[in-house]
């Protein structure tokens, strides 16, 4: 997929999120909840996970080039280990 023009916006069809085309191609990622983040967040917690070729080609956020390394924080956190045998 292509670079999104800075100051537009495209909405993927698979997601719903808004990703804004910025300056120096760093795009803002628009979720429906939460402030606005980067393309390696949205790549973490949604587009990685899509299965078939035809959802792959729908993304908006399928070029490496684009959306850069995960970074610290873009992956949801493990939840802390419980220990059941105390119970």
């Amino acid at each position: 997929m292509a670079a999104i023009p800075p100051g537009t916006r495209q909405r993927c069809s698979l997601c719903n999120v808004e990703i804004q085309g910025m300056a120096g191609g760093v795009d803002m990622v628009h979720f429906s909840c939460g402030g606005p983040s980067t393309r390696s967040k949205l790549w973490a917690r949604v587009c990685q996970y899509l299965r078939t070729d035809e959802q792959k080609a729908q993304c908006l956020n399928q070029d490496a080039g684009l959306r850069g390394e995960i970074q610290p924080g873009d992956s949801y956190m493990e939840p802390p280990a419980v220990d059941l045998t105390s119970l």
